[in-house]
């Protein structure tokens, strides 16, 4: 449902002002909003209106005026039509963009959006006003959906219900043609589907009333030569090469037609304001006429655009828009052809598409409507269809990367669980490497020297951690004795080495010479297609070539010692699972959740991060070198110690908080991130991340396929259901956001997906059937 706006113009002149009054509401209900402006004076507007007219009329376009008025065409006066049109159009914007204005532009850019069709009605009985080109108002270019029609501030409703037509019936006269090509126009016609026109050419004036009275006619369509007097109160057609008649000539017999059901007037023909005005107090409900001189080409070319619209399914005023706006490009031959078309509309009426031309609007009978059963029968069997498209689509990959992305927009929306307690995080950070460099600490393949980490370690166990994460590569031998024996001796220190991977030419890297094998831990992610690290791997078997020993991952090791005191050791299932304790880390597989043929090699998990702001309490290795220490806050605890800065090599990785490399998330959290999931699962019962089986995913999206065709089944109105998918698929939102935060990663684009394509489905057959029941006469 579009939006209808009323500006009505009230007492007054360009010389003292307008008053004006805008009305902005849904279609066919009473304005929802209603504000009362001025238009400022501006005592030159008929002026700049007169010279951008007068240099229009002097290039003499093959127009439909009357046959005797017609010049000769003077190509160089269209410079000077161009020129007097952008003058008219910069001093109009101006004019309207002036302060006592602008609380209606203001309320206007509130309540209309860009995307809704809008019809706005101009009501003024000033004709000067009326002339003046709206259409290119600049507020309207922000709206590509809105069309101005202009009105009589007095206007009534014709009452008496139209009679039935199976076809729209059309009346064409075809007046006095001298000197243009009119036989365009009846084949345009000709073509018109649904529609049985009647053609009148260079008809007497008997006739033309006869059949004004003789029939129940829909549109009535005007071709050939008309003009309007100076004052644009009254207009004249010509009928033949000797007779004319004005409106108030054809009175009585216009006015049967109205009675009958007459919904359109269109006169395509020169100047047509002064037919529309005298037109307009016979409560006529729209009409279309051209403002000033037509030229014979635009009035074709116009008549087509409009008929291809109209006649295919568009609304009158998108139709009018549409085909006026296709006149650009005629206007190097035939200058401010855009500005002709205009709508003129009874606001009492609301205008027809071309189906309603041919139907009286009808309650249906209850004896129409599909029975129950049948429609239960469509509705099941259309969801039916649809989940398994959205399904074969979705196996195949197509939706892997909304869905993913939608993962992430829940991921990051979660409730904060605050600090995990178990961690304290020591990073390296761009100060920390200049510090170190300042006391002449050599940081060659490292970045941390042997000094500042023999320290830091001795620091460390004199406050007896539970263990100690070293999250640096340390590929070559210590140099000073006091660090290597220390690195041999601490017995809770864990290193870290990267496996290798032949496939991709990954030679990996060694671990430090000084550790034991048994306290060393990959350090390993696994990433997805766009980089970003979803999933923990917690084992896997290294190459045979692998410079890197180590089976499980450094936060497996971590996590391990952690709860080594508490008697719990890792084992594995006969399924080929790590368990914990009593918690199973089920392996991921190639198609889980909304991944689709990844490699799940090796024991992965989805990481379910810990959703703070700071994964655990941190401290620079400057402060925590120089400074006193509370013993609490290391005492069984994991301490990890990794790099954070961004300047020398950074060591940061993409992750569902942040993908830019400024928002990436440093290796030593993502490691801190993996260690609280498995102690979280371990000791707190913090659920794992987990997917429903094929089968389950499956009815779960044919449910909401369902409930979409459930929604159409309704048979709501365009607005109404638009509104309904809306609040339901939020719906769905939040029971997926739920379920997530509970363990449960549930598809979330394939089902609103199959919801909204089910009722998209269902509402193009609803509508197919009652139209071919309307087309039966049913």
């Amino acid at each position: 449902m579009g939006k209808l706006v009323v500006m009505k113009f009230g007492e007054g002149s360009f010389e003292q002002g307008f008053a004006v009054t805008l009305q902005i509401g849904e279609e066919h209900e009473r304005p929802a909003t209603e504000i009362t402006g001025r238009l400022a004076s501006f005592p030159e507007m008929p002026l700049y209106y007169s010279h951008w007219q007068s240099s229009y009329r002097q290039i003499g376009n093959r127009y439909r005026l009357h046959a005797d008025q017609m010049q000769v065409t003077n190509v160089s006066m269209i410079q000077d039509c161009e020129n007097t049109s952008h003058i008219l159009r910069a001093r109009f914007n101006t004019w309207l963009r002036a302060e006592e204005f602008r609380p209606l532009r203001e309320k206007w850019l509130e309540r209309l959006s860009s995307t809704e069709e809008i019809r706005v009605i101009l009501q003024t009985e000033n004709s000067q006003l009326q002339l003046l080109p709206w259409h290119l108002w600049d507020l309207l270019e922000r709206y590509p959906k809105a069309e101005i029609a202009l009105s009589s501030p007095s206007y009534d409703r014709i009452h008496k219900p139209r009679t039935l037509n199976q076809l729209v019936n059309i009346l064409a006269i075809v007046g006095n043609s001298q000197g243009i090509d009119t036989q365009a126009d009846k084949a345009l016609l000709q073509q018109c589907s649904n529609a049985e026109v009647s053609f009148l050419v260079e008809p007497q004036r008997q006739q033309l009333t006869d059949h004004l009275w003789g029939k129940n006619w829909d549109i009535l369509f005007f071709a050939g030569h008309s003009s309007s007097n100076r004052n644009g109160e009254s207009g004249r057609i010509y009928l033949n090469k000797t007779d004319s008649l004005s409106i108030g000539e054809l009175k009585y017999a216009l006015r049967k037609a109205i009675e009958n059901g007459l919904q359109l007037a269109i006169f395509n023909s020169c100047d047509g304001l002064g037919l529309a005005r005298e037109l307009a107090d016979l409560q006529i409900p729209q009409m279309i006429v051209m403002r000033e001189p037509v030229p014979d080409q635009v009035a074709k070319e116009f008549l087509k655009y409009f008929l291809e619209g109209f006649a295919g399914g568009e609304s009158l005023y998108q139709s009018v828009r549409q085909a006026r706006e296709r006149l650009q490009g005629l206007e190097d031959r035939f200058p401010c052809a855009t500005w002709l078309p205009v709508i003129c509309q009874n606001p009492a009426q609301i205008p027809p598409t071309w189906d309603e031309l041919r139907f009286t609007k009808t309650e249906d009978p209850p004896n129409l409507a599909l029975s129950t059963r049948h429609r239960f029968q469509t509705t099941l069997l259309s969801s039916l269809a649809i989940t398994a498209l959205v399904c074969g689509v979705r196996l195949v990959g197509l939706l892997e990367n909304p869905e993913i992305q939608a993962f992430d927009q829940m991921m990051r929306s979660r409730p904060a669980e605050g600090l995990d307690p178990r961690q304290l995080v020591i990073t390296i950070d761009d100060d920390d490497l200049a510090t170190q460099r300042q006391n002449g600490e050599s940081l060659i393949g490292a970045s941390i020297s042997e000094k500042s980490l023999n320290k830091l370690l001795a620091k460390l166990n004199q406050y007896q951690p539970r263990a100690i994460g070293l999250d640096i590569y340390r590929d070559f031998k210590a140099k000073q004795p006091d660090l290597i024996t220390r690195l041999q001796q601490t017995q809770n220190l864990v290193g870290i080495c990267k496996g290798s991977d032949g496939t991709i030419n990954i030679k990996g890297i060694k671990p430090p010479p000084e550790i034991p094998t048994t306290n060393l831990g990959f350090s390993d992610f696994i990433h997805d297609r766009d980089g970003v690290i979803r999933r923990h791997l917690l084992f896997m078997n290294q190459e045979a070539t692998s410079l890197c020993p180590a089976p499980f991952a450094f936060s497996l090791e971590l996590a391990s010692l952690y709860l080594r005191p508490s008697g719990i050791q890792a084992k594995f299932t006969p399924e080929g699972n790590l368990q914990l304790g009593k918690t199973i880390f089920p392996n991921l597989k190639s198609r889980t959740g909304g991944y689709q043929n990844i490699d799940a090699n090796g024991g992965q998990v989805l990481l379910n991060y810990r959703s703070s702001k700071d994964i655990a309490e941190q401290v620079k290795l400057t402060q925590f070198l120089s400074s006193p220490v509370n013993p609490s806050a290391i005492k069984d605890k994991i301490v990890l110690i990794g790099v954070v800065a961004k300047g020398d090599s950074p060591d940061t990785w993409p992750t569902p908080y942040g993908v830019p490399l400024d928002e990436q998330m440093p290796g030593v959290l993502v490691q801190a991130h993996m260690i609280s999931q498995i102690l979280s699962a371990v000791q707190d019962g913090r659920p794992l991340l987990r997917v429903w089986s094929l089968w389950v995913e499956v009815v779960w999206i044919w449910g909401w396929s369902l409930l979409g065709g459930i929604l159409a089944w309704r048979k709501l109105s365009l607005l109404w259901l638009a509104l309904a998918v809306s609040i339901t698929s939020s719906i769905l939102y939040i029971v997926c956001f739920g379920l997530l935060i509970s363990g449960a990663w549930v598809p979330f684009i394939p089902s609103a997906l199959s919801l909204v394509a089910t009722v998209g489905l269902m509402s193009i057959y609803n509508n197919s059937k009652t139209k071919v029941r309307v087309a039966s006469g049913e």
